[in-house]
């Protein structure tokens, strides 16, 4: 008779940042820490040595793709890529059934989508880990990185201000379910036509969100201003139009003037140098976004790691 040998504890996902509890944010955060320092000494840290991870792209990416398939190898395991083009989620296989099938072969699956609701079914019917790597709502790994970040460079984000300045995208939905967990204040600019929606976002705490009209004021005292591209993967037909409405939401040098003087400047790329956000500031001395890039690699085998083995706390390991 043969054993279904399957991680330790429940089947857990990591479909949106608050799939996990405060603590277990917090616990993946300390992990990748101790994951990033055995990198950077070349110390080996092989905890996911045999495991098999399958990454499904119907969504193109670069940075998504690097940091979990050189994540992956470097825990010791080996990785499956995988495309519409090359699958049968290409030739109409419903979703479900690829599901079951692939989470019989391998231990983790990470998924770059369209709908958020197409990651929930795959994830409803497989036998194994499944991780959001991007949907149209939400964009957990990118901030669980960009949080990782800011702590390496400010500190604690508790009772901090992080300023967004663009459209309601899956990362600034994202950026407001990691403020309301980790109690950090969020201010929010967009132009009409492309704010939060009240639906998704509910009443958040006191304290928590604030919606500004001017991005100068969203961003005034923050100790974090971050932005993303004006037209997200899948919007192209909007272009034109968007790039009227946001003429005037472009971060530049007096946008981050009147931040917090130890402010930080993120981007989860690629940038638009001219458009969302001015090359004198992502390519200037308050600019992290590449230790923001490289840290999507340590945080998310660190995610791996706890999504597989539970909590580890031997620092040894």
């Amino acid at each position: 008779m043969f054993t279904d040998v399957s991680q330790p504890g429940p089947l857990r996902h990591f479909l949106q940042f608050n799939d996990f509890t405060k603590n277990e944010i917090l616990h993946v955060l300390e992990r990748a820490r101790l994951i990033k320092d055995k990198f950077k000494h070349y110390a080996p840290h092989h905890t996911l040595h045999d495991r098999t991870l399958a990454m499904v792209f119907e969504k193109a990416s670069t940075r998504t793709r690097v940091s979990f398939e050189a994540g992956m190898y470097q825990l010791g395991g080996s990785v499956i890529y995988l495309t519409t083009g090359d699958s049968q989620l290409g030739r109409a296989e419903p979703i479900e059934d690829t599901a079951r099938v692939i989470s019989r072969m391998v231990d983790l699956v990470m998924i770059r989508t369209y709908e958020q609701t197409r990651l929930e079914r795959f994830a409803a019917h497989s036998r194994v880990p499944v991780i959001n790597g991007l949907t149209n709502e939400y964009h957990p790994c990118q901030i669980l990185a960009d949080i990782f970040t800011f702590i390496e460079h400010s500190g604690a984000i508790e009772g901090k201000t992080v300023a967004w300045v663009g459209d309601a995208n899956n990362m600034s939905y994202t950026w407001l379910q990691a403020a309301e967990m980790l109690g950090f204040h969020l201010h929010v600019s967009a132009p009409e036509g492309y704010r939060l929606d009240p639906r998704r976002t509910g009443v958040p705490p006191a304290g928590v969100l604030r919606e500004f009209d001017d991005p100068l004021q969203a961003c005034r005292g923050a100790h974090l201003v971050t932005t993303d591209v004006w037209t997200s993967m899948g919007y192209e037909a909007e272009n034109e139009a968007r790039r009227k409405a946001f003429a005037n939401w472009r971060v530049d040098a007096a946008t981050m003037a009147v931040a917090a003087p130890d402010a930080i400047f993120m981007h989860c790329l690629p940038a638009h140098r001219g458009e969302e956000v001015a090359g004198e500031v992502i390519d200037g001395p308050q600019s992290v976004v590449w230790d923001e890039a490289e840290n999507r690699l340590h945080v998310q085998k660190a995610l791996m790691e706890f999504l597989l083995l539970g909590e580890l706390r031997d620092p040894a390991t």
